[in-house]
């Protein structure tokens, strides 16, 4: 009997050993995640296609967001890598699997990101807008008169939250360059984005001359994702209050339509 205990017990704590050295594995050492980057000589960046922060012109990544990203790449000695986000709902559970070391593309700060996350200094501030064909925009003035329309919204976006805080009926998409799509097509009334995309993209003289911003339904900010711990958001938010000092964040920012707020 007692040699049966013996064995079984030896079983167990091999077991339990096992279990433990698993869940090690499958953990990022975020105590050594900047020294990580250094060492690979890249830094892998999640994103969406997103207008006018990470987007593509002649085959290369262009915008805001992704100008900032190089500029810090560029502070650190390591490359950058862009990896487009499959879906941008699950975007912290990649984080935490390591498939990317930040999620940086306008990102709004929200408490599932400070859970999930370990979020940077506010960057930029942005808001969540209705947009709509410009004949309606300017006869729907209220939420009120939304109730019977129907919104693209990105997947596990800020827009989609928006919408449902207001109560407005939405249909969830890839991302909100999709959602655009989906409004000009007619395939919906309308969609919901970041002002900051739609100030890019919307109105006379734009990729969509033929919609416009109706309303704001609310307001939030942005900053960047790293895992939970990561030594990086530290480094990061140094870079910011030294780029912003500069003047070259206000220079990019012009450059690219960004509207900064102090």
């Amino acid at each position: 009997m007692k040699k049966f205990i013996a064995i079984a017990l030896a079983v167990l704590t091999a077991v339990m050993v096992f279990a433990f050295a698993g869940c090690g594995d499958k953990t990022p050492d975020t105590a050594s995640d900047l020294a990580a980057i250094k060492e690979k000589g890249k830094i892998v960046v999640g994103i969406t296609d997103y207008k006018p922060m990470n987007y593509q012109e002649n085959g290369e990544w262009v915008g805001f967001d992704t100008e900032l990203t190089y500029a810090f790449a560029e502070k650190l000695g390591v490359e950058v890598e862009f990896v487009v986000l499959a879906d941008w709902g699950k975007k912290f559970l990649d984080l935490q699997a390591g498939t990317v070391d930040c999620v940086w593309n306008g990102m709004t700060i929200t408490d599932e990101a400070l859970k999930n996350s370990s979020v940077s200094d506010v960057y930029l501030k942005n808001s969540q807008v209705v947009v709509l064909p410009a004949d309606k925009a300017a006869t729907l003035t209220t939420v009120d008169a939304l109730k019977d329309l129907t919104f693209a919204v990105e997947e596990g976006s800020a827009g989609q939250t928006a919408g449902t805080d207001n109560g407005l009926k939405t249909v969830a998409v890839k991302d909100m360059a999709t959602a655009l799509l989906e409004a000009k097509s007619g395939a919906c009334d309308g969609c919901i984005i970041d002002k900051t995309m739609a100030d890019a993209t919307v109105g006379a003289g734009t990729s969509y001359a033929d919609l416009a911003t109706a309303m704001t339904l609310s307001t939030e900010e942005f900053g960047i994702s790293f895992r939970t711990g990561s030594d990086v958001t530290a480094e990061l938010n140094a870079f910011l209050k030294e780029y912003k000092e500069s003047g070259e964040f206000k220079k990019l920012a012009d450059k690219y339509g960004v509207t900064v707020e102090e």
